[in-house]
Order: structure tokens, then C-alpha cells, then sequence
């Protein structure tokens, strides 16, 4: 196992430790909506977008322990959003990371509620880390940068674009439109409020937002690559969704050679603009094994 892969498995555990500290179960009615939450949000996800926050918070000269409650909020955000999508009205999935989806398993009045449990301790953690945190402007930055990224800006344009255009007619610019703010704008937003919260430089912020925009439409490319080539027991969920309901992905704009390379050329481009950064090598890794990923 190399030393990056100790490093990203270290970060797991503490973001997950630290979720379940802000994610306890408390007394009274209405309580069970806690388990509901927690049933998604500890369904053994990846963890790339608190990763890339409490890295780049690092990389930039930071102390860790500022980012960790905004890295926990990004994760559930994250999260309420695959379980929002999965709902019938959007993509009506019934497998997530190896398990029925939420509204499956709970129904969906209780998904629903789970979802918007999440986003709202979300902000509820992120606002009293200001009060916690000895530069609390930059903790009101980065809350902004995560905040816009969620909403109409970001991943709920990109859910309605997804929703209204990607069809078997969608063309390539509208494709990578939707996928900028559907995928792309919460890794960004991660990366970004990393090196906010870590202090870092103008320099430096504007290339973490090249990092993360190339990582983020890899990461879709891949995605979209794994549905068509991979198979459900790996992945965790069903594949050839789209395909069945209908819409366009990169891998039919592009096809599997295309996109492949494609893959490479962005992780490439990930990698080139970490110049401002003294030490590359996690982020470095944590590109490279998005790009060969197989779930």
C-alpha cells in the first residue's frame, strides 16, 4: 500500500468519525429520521469531495482541524443529493453503493425528508463552524462557494438540465454544461473552500478550481465509462440507467476510446495545474486513482 493511499484511508476514517459524532440520534418523535439519514450517508461512499477539501486546506498551509466540519457538511450535501436523485421523479434507482436506495428501503416520503435532513445540518454545521474557527470570514467564503455549488447555480441546475435536455438528441455542449454543475460544481466548491479555509493564495485557489473542474468531468467521463463497461456487483448500483430511460452520456457523444483518452488528458491537465502547490504528491495520487477507478 503506498503512502498516499495510508494518507486518503487516514482522511476516511476521520471524516466518518467525525460524521457520526455530528450525526447522533436524539430522543422524541420524529428520531427515526435520523436512522434514515445515517442509512445513506454511511453506505461506504469514496469520500473525494471532503478529501479534496481537508487536502487542499493542507496543501495551502492550513490546519486541518478548521476544514474538518465543513468537509463533514460537503458529505452530507453530497449525499442528500444521490439520495434525492435516485427518487423516482428523478432517475428512479432502486441500488446505491451496494444497497437498496433510501426510498426503497424507507419509502419516499421518508427519502425525501432524509435528504433534506442532510442539506440542513449541512448548513447548520457549516454556520457554527464560524464560531469555532479563528479566521471566521474565510469560514463565511467557503460557505458561500459551497452554498452556490448546491444550489440553483450549481448541482439543481444541473439536476433540472438533466431532467429537461439530456436526451438522445443532446448535444456535446449541453452535456458538459449539465455535468459542470450537476458533478463538477461540488467538487470544485470542495476545493476551492480547502484552500479558503487553509489560507492559501489567490494563485492557489484559482488553480485548485482548474484541478477540480478537470477532476470533476474525468470523474463523470469515468462514470459514465464504468455504466456502459463495468458491471453492477462492482459498481454498487445498476447499470445502463440512461440507457434505459433514454439519455445521452458522454459515452455516446464520444465513445469508449474517446472518452478514455479523454480521461487521461484531463487527469493530465489535473496535474499541471498543481503548480502553485509545494507538495503535490496526495493530490497527485488522488487524481490518478480517480482515473482507474472501478466503482
Amino acid at each position: 500500500m503506498s503512502l498516499y493511499k495510508e494518507l486518503y484511508d487516514e482522511y476516511v476514517k476521520l471524516i466518518d468519525v467525525s460524521l457520526r459524532a455530528l450525526l447522533k440520534r436524539p430522543e422524541g418523535e420524529g428520531a427515526e429520521i435520523y436512522d434514515v439519514m445515517a442509512y445513506s450517508l454511511f453506505a461506504s461512499g469514496k469520500r473525494v469531495r471532503p478529501v479534496l477539501l481537508l487536502e487542499f486546506c493542507r496543501a495551502s498551509g492550513g490546519d486541518m482541524a478548521d476544514a474538518i466540519p465543513l468537509a463533514c457538511a460537503i458529505e452530507m450535501i453530497h449525499t442528500y443529493s444521490l439520495i434525492h436523485d435516485d427518487l423516482p421523479c428523478m432517475d428512479n434507482d432502486d441500488l446505491r453503493r451496494g444497497k437498496p436506495t433510501s426510498h426503497k428501503a424507507f419509502g419516499e416520503a421518508m427519502a425525501l425528508l432524509a435528504g433534506d435532513g442532510l442539506l440542513n445540518l449541512a448548513y447548520e454545521i457549516m454556520l457554527s463552524a464560524e464560531y469555532r474557527t479563528a479566521g471566521a470570514p474565510d469560514v463565511m467564503r467557503a460557505l458561500y462557494e459551497i452554498a452556490r455549488a448546491a444550489g440553483m447555480h450549481g448541482m439543481i441546475s444541473g439536476q433540472v438540465g438533466d431532467l429537461n435536455h439530456v436526451t438522445p438528441d443532446t448535444d456535446e455542449k449541453t452535456l458538459l454544461d449539465m455535468i459542470g454543475k450537476k458533478t463538477g460544481a461540488l467538487i470544485k466548491a470542495s476545493a476551492r473552500a480547502g484552500v479558503i479555509i487553509g489560507g492559501g493564495s489567490g494563485k492557489q485557489l484559482a488553480a485548485a478550481g482548474e484541478y477540480a473542474a478537470a477532476v470533476g468531468l474525468a470523474f463523470q467521463i469515468r462514470d459514465d465509462l464504468l455504466d456502459r463497461i463495468g458491471d453492477s456487483a462492482s459498481l454498487g448500483k445498476n447499470t445502463s440507467r440512461d440507457v434505459q430511460n433514454g439519455k445521452v452520456t458522454t459515452f455516446d457523444i464520444y465513445g469508449r476510446e474517446q472518452a478514455e483518452r479523454m480521461v487521461t488528458g484531463l487527469t493530465e491537465k489535473a496535474l499541471a495545474s498543481l503548480e502553485p502547490f509545494e507538495d503535490k504528491g496526495p493530490l497527485t495520487w488522488l487524481a490518478q486513482m480517480l482515473l482507474t477507478r472501478e466503482n
